[in-house]
């Protein structure tokens, strides 16, 4: 009678310590349809300057006189207006066509509601090459449909939609096919000469959407994007960046990535809606060699009150992160019908990482897991080196991820609650995961991760495994797994596999441990 007492209130103890007591948003408290007039102060873990909205001069164009393309037109008004000293270009509603167009210093241009600026799909739209970075690696190639390089207070907004260019146009069909960019730029080569610019039919790579490279304060509001060529909004080497209201549909598009933040500091993006083909949030900082030669990190990102809906991954960190991704703060967002998200990717030949990542307050309804770290990618982009074994020598290009935490989570559903694939001379590391709630087909499988603090965790789930392989100094702190077997059952294996502890959990141990830490020695 007495030890049935204790397992009752052991039992009540861990429902009460598993509860959420945090306000996790739902569906419409988050993205684009809940865009607030003004920024509200942003809080974070690290040092980040205030955001405010920019002002620009009273001084206005309105684009006039439709006909077949209006390129020269609307680029004609952004230059006036920035020579005169600044102001806003207008496009009325209506259907409106164009080439790349490029944003000058103190410009807003600014889609009406209802106007709908077309891109066209010919190579020459987007000629003469431009500086770019492309996948990581810089080269001069076709830019962004609306390009900029190094201005200054910069702004694109409006309840307007920008349309890419058609399906099966030459810009589309010329796309470079031979190989990851990394083995056919090569890294030792003058940027200057780096040119794909299509000639007779040449390769090229593909525009992204909007792309602002070498600004400061760029600011993004309330536009609809749908059907880019390539990623929708890329920010390179950018300082003080604002994206809101935005809503993205890039389904069925490969690398139809929501919103990249490259190389830049200093960013906020709330409530967009992102729908997309490749990744929806995701964070880069160069590719390898050429990534290290220019060595600026992604750093100081808050991004809040965000809805992503389709993608390979919600918020994603990687796979390009020569220079590092750190100082990461991501809140009050929710992810909808989302394959996995949280998403850490690295590849052994492309350096750099992630540091100081932070997500606290977060929905998440997933096709796959709801963490996931796939540092060593696929043999068809990084060949031999994507095998796990044997551990390399740790060099320059070895990447890594440390100093992660993430608390007050609602995981609704997903097919596994953490999944990592490490690298065994570069395991993942310090990863703290508290206060959740999670609806998971299965449970956790880790392989080359040290230093893991899982605390006040409720699994509800058919399985019954933990699976870690080389995974060191991992403790279940007030964990209750609810299964139909009501047991723990682990595989373990790897040399250096050791140190893992259950504390006030539920069950109290795995099936077949004499006590509640399992130590290789023991």
């Amino acid at each position: 009678m007495k030890k049935l007492l204790t397992v009752s209130l052991l039992c009540f103890s861990l429902s009460a310590m598993a509860q959420l007591t945090a306000h996790i948003p739902t569906i419409d408290e988050v993205g684009a349809g809940r865009l607030p007039a003004d920024i509200a102060p942003v809080k974070a873990p690290f040092p980040i300057p205030a955001f405010k909205k920019p002002v620009f001069p009273k001084y206005n164009i309105t684009i006039k006189g439709k006909g077949t393309t209006q390129t020269k037109e609307i680029q004609q008004a952004i230059d006036a207006v920035s020579k005169r000293g600044g102001g806003t270009v207008i496009i009325p509603a209506g259907n409106w066509h164009s080439g790349r167009i490029s944003l000058k210093s103190n410009v807003n241009l600014h889609l009406q509601e209802n106007a709908i600026l077309n891109f066209g799909g010919e190579i020459s739209n987007y000629l003469p090459v431009v500086f770019t970075r492309t996948e990581g690696v810089e080269v001069m190639s076709l830019g962004a449909c609306i390009y900029a390089n190094g201005q200054q207070n910069i702004a694109l907004t409006g309840k307007g939609k920008l349309v890419g260019p058609p399906a099966d146009c030459p810009v589309r069909k010329q796309v470079m096919r031979q190989d990851v960019i990394e083995n056919v730029v090569a890294a030792n080569k003058p940027v200057a000469q780096r040119i794909y610019d299509g000639h007779n039919g040449g390769p090229v790579y593909l525009p992204m959407f909007i792309s602002a490279v070498n600004c400061k304060n760029v600011y993004l509001e309330g536009l609809q994007l749908e059907n880019t060529p390539f990623w929708n909004i890329v920010p390179i080497y950018c300082d003080n960046v604002i994206i809101r209201g935005i809503t993205v549909n890039s389904v069925g598009i490969p690398s139809g990535d929501g919103i990249d933040i490259e190389s830049s500091r200093n960013v906020l993006i709330e409530y967009c809606t992102l729908n997309c083909g490749d990744d929806c949030f995701t964070m880069k900082a160069g590719r390898g060699e050429d990534g290290l030669r220019i060595g600026k990190p992604t750093e100081n990102v808050v991004i809040r009150f965000c809805l992503a809906r389709q993608g390979h991954g919600a918020i994603t960190v990687g796979s390009e992160t020569a220079a590092m991704i750190r100082n990461l703060y991501v809140h009050d967002v929710v992810f909808d019908d989302t394959e996995v998200g949280l998403r850490f990717k690295t590849r052994r030949p492309r350096g750099g990482g992630g540091e100081n990542l932070y997500y606290e307050r977060i929905r998440m309804r997933l096709r796959l897991e709801a963490f996931r770290w796939d540092m060593l990618g696929a043999r068809m982009y990084v060949g031999a080196l994507a095998d796990r074994l044997p551990a390399l020598p740790v060099n320059k290009l070895t990447p890594a991820y440390r100093h992660i935490y993430a608390k007050d989570i609602l995981v609704d559903s997903a097919r596994a609650l953490v999944r990592i694939d490490g690298i065994p001379e570069s395991p993942m590391t310090g990863f703290h995961l508290e206060n959740v709630e999670a609806h998971c087909s299965k449970l956790i499988q880790s392989a080359d991760a040290d230093s893991i603090h899982i605390a006040n965790v409720r699994i509800y789930t058919a399985d019954s495994l933990l699976t870690l392989t080389d995974t060191r100094n991992i403790t279940f702190d007030k964990v209750q797994i609810i299964n139909p077997a009501n047991k723990i059952i682990t595989n373990i294996s790897g040399d250096l596999t050791d140190n893992i502890q259950f504390q006030n959990s539920l069950p109290a141990k795995p099936e077949g441990w004499t006590n509640t830490t399992w130590r290789r020695n023991q």
